[in-house]
């Protein structure tokens, strides 16, 4: 696997435990080690998302951000298997 690919990997997989994680805390939404859990994997994503929008570019055009032009708009899309 390429970089582009790990991070993205690593995402979904980010992605992933985060909403299994939250369905657990929806009923149960005290339990600690739950919640120390879920934030490890949001930081977690927030780190690959954060190093894949600077070596990639957006995966959502929420992740446009301290942009001068439209990166969205410009290949490949996340999701295009391409070689790179």
């Amino acid at each position: 696997m390429n970089n582009r690919e790990t991070l993205l990997k690593r995402l979904q997989i980010c992605d992933f435990t985060l909403t299994e994680v939250a369905l657990f805390l929806d009923t149960h939404p005290d339990h600690q080690e739950a919640l120390e859990y879920y934030q490890k994997y949001l930081a977690l994503r927030e780190e690959a998302l954060q190093e894949y929008v600077k070596r990639f570019g957006p995966i959502t055009q929420a992740d446009q951000k301290n942009s001068t032009s439209w990166e969205w708009v410009k290949g490949p899309w996340p999701w295009e298997n391409c070689e790179v």
